[in-house]
């Protein structure tokens, strides 16, 4: 089993940055492929990027390319999201999110970001 918890939620004008860290405990992080998922107010969640084990493979979003960067330290167990150039429309609660066959199935509590205009 792993636990996660997310930081570096918070409030940005349109055009700036945040980065967003997944600490993870419990079994060995690198066991897991690690992702990043969102949810807007009155939307489904929705896939934002993912990363494999060894960081050797990286997804992401269309709406998010180019603009959002996935990495990971498998000596700090935690996953990361660079977040350039937010935009309103990124606004939501983020989750990370953990698999190591099949769906993902461990959950952070997520962290919230709120793009103003």
């Amino acid at each position: 089993q792993v636990q996660l918890v997310e930081s570096g939620g918070g409030l940005v004008q349109a055009g700036g940055s945040l980065r967003l860290s997944c600490a993870a405990s419990g079994r060995t992080f690198s066991d897991y492929a690690m992702g990043w998922f969102r949810q807007a107010p009155g939307k489904e969640r929705e896939f934002v990027s993912d990363i494999t084990w060894n960081g050797g493979r990286t997804n992401y979003a269309d709406s998010v390319k180019g603009r959002f960067t996935i990495s990971r330290d498998n000596a700090k167990n935690t996953v990361y999201l660079q977040m350039n150039s937010l935009k309103p429309e990124d606004t939501a609660v983020y989750y990370c999110a953990a698999r190591t066959r099949g769906p993902y199935n461990h959950w952070g509590q997520g962290t919230q970001v709120t793009v103003s205009s």
